[in-house]
């Protein structure tokens, strides 16, 4: 019976661990003009813009003039994210993005068996905000 209960709790922690380790890996934006590479640091979740329709594209909208001239290929548009087991989200997170120059507040779930994710920008609260949805590569 221990054996039973310690595979048992074993199992839980694997599924809990792979559950959480699903958004890591290459998406599509919305409009299919860049992909972005979801990586785990710690803790926490990044995701780096790795490929981009027009590479050598600048992050001209930044509101700080001295980061203007950086490449948006390379950079960590997605921040700090943690996973929430209880929703099976990933929250607390920042999402930057170079069109408008702005960050908002974000979280991300997944759909569609892991070949959607679903990423909501919001500021203040999550009803307030735009839901944009990523493609597994």
């Amino acid at each position: 019976m221990k054996k039973l209960s310690v595979l048992l709790i074993a199992t839980l922690f694997f599924t809990q661990l792979m559950a959480q380790d699903q958004i890591i890996g290459k998406w599509w934006t919305p409009k299919k003009d860049g992909q972005i590479e979801i990586y785990k640091s710690g803790s926490k979740y990044f995701g780096k813009l790795i490929w981009g329709k027009n590479g050598t594209k600048k992050d001209v909208n930044n509101p700080k003039e001295e980061l203007r001239a950086r490449p948006l290929v390379g950079m960590d548009l997605f921040t700090n994210f943690t996973y929430k087991a209880s929703d099976v989200q990933w929250i607390d997170g920042k999402i930057y993005d170079p069109e408008g120059g702005k960050t908002y507040s974000c979280k991300i779930w997944l759909t569609d068996e892991g070949k959607t994710m679903n990423v909501r920008g919001f500021i203040g609260i999550s009803l307030l905000g735009r839901t944009e949805k990523f493609t597994k590569l």
